[in-house]
């Protein structure tokens, strides 16, 4: 799966596989092009990165202090412990996409919701 972090616009809707009813993607602009989901094949939230805050740190005994007194460059950032985003993968197409011939093209795509700027992307395709 090849890896983005592209803006895309997306509409919620029915759509086969989705568990949470009319809240899925059920389509999305990518790069100036119209995708329909036609399945999501799965959904998860993810959190902040707690393992890389200071608390954690603290609990194991390193800090970033001891990491820049060895030479060793390091920039953290500090997580957002509280914030989340929605993950969806689906398989979507294009109909009369211009494939040989003429026909469909399809790929399964990963899309992320970011739930403290409102902000969808595309953050993975295999097309």
């Amino acid at each position: 799966m090849r890896r983005y972090d592209d803006p895309v616009e997306v509409r919620r809707g029915w759509v086969d596989g989705a568990l949470d009813a009319g809240c899925a993607p059920e389509q999305f602009l990518w790069r100036g092009r119209l995708w329909k989901v036609r399945a999501v094949l799965a959904s998860w939230v993810e959190t902040g990165a707690w393992w890389s805050s200071a608390e954690v740190d603290a609990v194991l005994g390193t800090d970033a202090r001891a990491t820049a007194e060895s030479g060793a460059v390091a920039v953290r950032s500090v997580p957002d412990l509280l914030g989340e985003r929605e993950l969806w993968r689906v398989e979507a197409g294009r109909s009369g996409a211009g494939g040989p011939g003429g026909e469909a093209i399809t790929g399964v795509f990963e899309l992320s919701f970011d739930h403290d700027d409102g902000r969808w992307s595309l953050v993975g395709c295999d097309d």
